[in-house]
């Protein structure tokens, strides 16, 4: 074999988030690297690569024939989970699209919470969004990663059916308080969002404009107090 596949710490971050000996369906899988490397890995027994366009899944046969996995993976062309059978599918991974794009492939597949289906997300932007319409919708978040790559940061979350309970406005922007390394940047990251917003209001004093002040000023209280709180977490 010619080469080795290495996922980037965004994927591997959603791949440590998988349970072993399952059948993954891979959402918008572009090169299959995720579901290909979980196999040569021995920790999937399965995968499902699905993607929107001709393409994407042309390159993910590609991976597949390479990397002698054939009769391990089937391809599906389809937009989201649309084709997906829900007795095909013990995990579903669905990584590098948008908060609200999540939000609405799940929205159009509610199996994944009849069925208590886990599902590893990794969004993109819209994260409040996201976490917002979860837990509005019979969803909870049962983990969340953070990983870097370069100067980025990317959070990813493992998600089953259940009740989520309370969220604050800054809970819903960068996800429940953890002691993880990570954690400090990923709040100093959403501050100055936070901050950059207030500055670009100005002295607005419209009441939508005071209505979104006062929630931001909310969010940022409430990411000020999780960074204490991070901090003595690492004392």
């Amino acid at each position: 074999m010619s080469r080795t596949i290495q996922l980037t710490p965004r994927l591997r971050m959603v791949a440590d988030l998988l349970p072993r000996d399952v059948v993954l369906v891979d959402v918008g899988t572009d090169h299959a690297y995720l579901p290909a490397v979980l196999l040569l890995e021995g920790k999937i027994r399965g995968a499902i690569a699905a993607d929107l366009r001709p393409g994407p899944l042309n390159r993910a046969r590609a991976t597949v024939e390479e990397f002698g996995l054939e009769g391990k993976v089937k391809f599906c062309l389809c937009d989201g989970l649309a084709e997906i059978s829900p007795r095909e599918a013990d995990a579903v991974a669905i990584a590098g699209m948008g908060g609200e794009t999540i939000a609405a492939i799940l929205a159009a597949a509610p199996w994944t919470r009849d069925m208590g289906t886990l599902l590893v997300l990794q969004p993109m932007s819209s994260m409040a969004d996201l976490r917002g319409w979860l837990g509005t919708h019979g969803y909870r978040i049962e983990a969340e990663e953070l990983s870097c790559e370069g100067d980025t940061l990317y959070t990813a979350m493992a998600v089953r059916a259940g009740e989520m309970g309370p969220m604050t406005d800054a809970e819903r922007w960068v996800g429940r308080n953890s002691p993880h390394p990570l954690r400090g940047k990923w709040l100093d990251q959403w501050l100055k969002r936070v901050e950059r917003a207030l500055s670009g209001m100005g002295q607005a004093r419209e009441d939508r404009a005071a209505h979104r002040r006062v929630e931001l000023e909310r969010v940022r209280a409430g990411l000020l107090e999780m960074k204490r709180e991070w901090q003595e977490w690492q004392m």
